[in-house]
C-alpha cells in the first residue's frame, strides 16, 4: 500500500446526501460523490490485511485490496478493469448494496471501516465518466444460442458474461423496460435509471438480445424456447409477495409494496398514468401511510410516500427493536444485527417493532385503522421461533394507505414454473443441486432470486456469473 499506517492517520469520511427539504421535491439520486482527491485518501486507509475479511463479506468476492491500492495511487484505469473482473455492474453495487464487505473490514472492529461502497462507484463513475467502459466482443461465436428469462440483475449479469464467451443470449423480459427489480422495484433516488440504460447499450452491443413485453409461460412457451435454444435460463426472480391473511385484507387501500413501487417509476419514466395495479392507481398524497414490513422495500415505501406527499408515514415491523450497537466479539466479521436508519427513514417516519397487525378496520369499503397488537418471540418444543400477541397490549393506527413489504416467498404460481416442470425447494425456488446451477431438467437452468429465494442484487450478479458459467461447462461437454 502507498500508505501503510493509513488508517491510522486518515479519519474515515464518506459521501453524504443532500438536505432532506431539497431531495423530498425531486426523484433524482441525491448522494454527494466525493471529490477524487478524498476517494483516493480513503482508499489509503486499506490496511492490506493478510486475510483480507471483506473478501468474506462480499458476495461476488471484489478484490477490494487491490484497487484499493490501485485508487491510492492514482491508477484509476487499473483499478476499474480489476473491479470489472468480478462484478459486472459495480455501478449498481455502489449504489444500492448494503456493503457487508464493510461490516466485515477489519476497521470496522472500532466502527471505522473502510468506505469500500464509496470507492467501489467512484472508479466506476470515473470510467463512464472517462469513455473506459466499452463493449467486450467476444473472439469468435460458438453458434450456441441461449434464452435467458428475466431481465433483472442475475439475468442481466448471466447474459453479459455468456455473450463474451461467444454464445448468443437472448434476454426475454415481461415487462416493457429491460432491468426488472432495478428498473421497477428500485425507485429513482436510489438508482437512476440512464445507470441501466448504458449498460444495456453496452451489451446490445456485445451480441446480447432483448425482447421486452413478451412473457415466457403465456406469450411464449417453455417447450418453444427448448426447441429453438440449445439453454434455458430461469432467471426470473423471486416474485411472489407474502401476503397478510387477516381480517379486512380485501379493503380498498392494501396493496403489494412492488405494485405501489412499480407505479411511480413508471411516471418517472413518463408513462401515462397507468391502472396496472388490481384496484388502480396508488398514491400515497394527502394520506396517513402504513408500510408493514422494516425491510429495504418498505424503505423505499416511506421515500416514495414522502416524495408523494403522505400526511404521515409509520413502518411496523414484527421483530424486536434491534440493538443500537452490535456485539463485535459474536458478529465481526459478519453482518451485524444492529439498529440501522435508512435515509427514507430520516426524511419522516415513525418506526414501531414487536407489531402483529391482527385486523384492519373499515370504512365505507376502504381502510380506515390497523388493530395492532404487541408481539413476543416464543420457542415451541422443537424450537422453532413464531410470535405470540401479549395480553392487553392492543392498539389503533390510523390508515388510509397500506402498503405491505413483507418480503417474497418464492417463484410465481402458474405460468413460467409449471410450464418448466422443474422441482423446487421447499422456500418456493427453482430447485438446483448444492453448488450447482442446472435443474431437475437436462438443459435448464436457474440463477438469482429464482433459486436461492430473495436476496441482494449483488448476491444475484454472483448468482448470474456463476450460472453463465456453468452452462458454458455443459455446452462445451456437448460438443463433439
Amino acid at each position: 500500500m502507498t500508505n501503510p499506517t493509513g488508517f491510522l492517520q486518515i479519519e474515515r469520511t464518506d459521501r453524504h446526501y443532500r438536505p432532506i427539504q431539497e431531495r423530498l421535491h425531486h426523484w433524482s439520486e441525491f448522494v454527494e460523490p466525493l471529490p477524487a482527491g478524498e476517494v483516493r485518501l480513503q482508499a489509503e486507509r486499506c490496511m492490506d490485511c493478510g486475510i483480507p475479511f471483506c473478501h468474506s463479506g462480499c458476495p461476488v468476492n471484489n478484490l477490494i485490496p487491490d484497487w484499493n491500492d490501485l485508487v491510492s495511487r492514482d491508477h484509476w484505469r487499473e483499478a476499474l478493469d480489476r473491479l470489472h473482473q468480478t462484478n459486472n455492474f459495480p455501478e449498481f453495487t455502489g449504489r444500492i448494496c448494503p456493503a457487508p464487505c464493510e461490516a466485515a473490514c477489519t476497521l470496522n472492529i472500532d466502527d471505522n471501516p473502510v468506505t469500500i461502497k464509496t470507492v467501489e462507484c467512484a472508479i466506476v463513475d470515473k470510467g463512464w465518466g472517462e469513455g473506459w467502459i466499452v463493449p467486450q466482443m467476444a473472439a469468435r461465436g460458438t453458434g450456441k444460442r441461449i434464452a435467458v428469462v428475466g431481465s433483472g440483475p442475475a439475468g442481466l449479469a448471466c447474459a453479459q458474461q455468456l455473450a463474451r464467451m461467444g454464445h448468443a443470449p437472448t434476454v426475454f423480459e415481461k415487462a416493457d423496460r429491460i432491468g426488472g427489480l432495478l428498473r421497477y422495484g428500485i425507485p429513482d433516488f436510489k438508482l437512476e435509471k440512464a445507470v441501466i440504460d448504458r449498460r444495456v447499450k453496452q451489451m446490445e452491443a456485445e451480441g446480447v438480445l432483448f425482447r421486452t413485453s413478451m412473457e415466457v409461460g403465456r406469450d411464449v412457451s417453455v417447450e418453444r424456447l427448448m426447441d429453438d435454444y440449445h439453454v434455458l435460463v430461469l432467471a426470473g426472480g423471486a416474485e411472489q409477495p407474502r401476503d397478510l391473511p387477516i381480517e379486512g385484507r380485501e379493503l380498498d387501500g392494501i396493496h403489494f409494496a412492488m405494485d405501489f413501487l412499480a407505479q411511480q417509476n413508471k411516471r418517472n419514466a413518463g408513462d401515462e398514468e397507468i391502472r396496472a395495479a388490481p384496484r388502480g392507481t396508488i398514491s400515497a398524497t394527502g394520506k396517513h401511510v402504513v408500510v408493514i414490513g422494516g425491510g429495504d422495500t418498505g424503505s423505499d415505501c416511506i421515500g416514495t410516500s414522502n416524495r408523494q406527499g403522505a400526511a404521515s408515514v409509520t413502518q411496523l415491523e414484527i421483530m424486536p427493536q434491534p440493538p443500537a450497537r452490535e456485539n463485535k466479539a459474536l458478529s465481526w466479521p459478519y453482518w451485524p444485527l444492529k439498529m440501522r436508519t435508512s435515509s427514507s427513514q430520516e426524511e419522516g417516519c415513525e418506526r414501531d417493532f414487536s407489531v402483529l397487525t391482527q385486523r384492519i378496520e373499515a370504512e365505507d369499503g376502504r381502510v380506515r385503522a390497523l388493530t395492532c397488537v404487541r408481539s413476543e418471540m416464543v420457542r415451541d418444543a422443537e424450537g422453532r421461533t413464531r410470535f405470540e400477541p401479549v395480553a392487553g397490549s392492543e392498539f389503533e393506527i390510523r390508515a388510509d394507505l397500506v402498503l405491505l413489504a413483507m418480503g417474497f416467498t418464492g417463484c410465481p404460481n402458474g405460468g413460467i414454473v409449471d410450464q418448466a416442470g422443474v422441482e423446487l425447494s421447499p422456500i418456493g425456488a427453482v430447485n438446483t443441486r448444492p453448488g450447482h446451477y442446472e435443474t431437475s431438467r437436462p438443459g435448464m437452468f436457474a440463477c438469482g432470486d429464482m433459486r436461492r429465494g430473495q436476496s441482494l442484487v449483488v448476491w444475484a450478479i454472483r448468482e448470474g456469473r456463476e450460472c453463465a458459467d456453468a452452462v458454458h461447462a455443459f455446452l462445451a461437454a456437448e460438443r463433439p
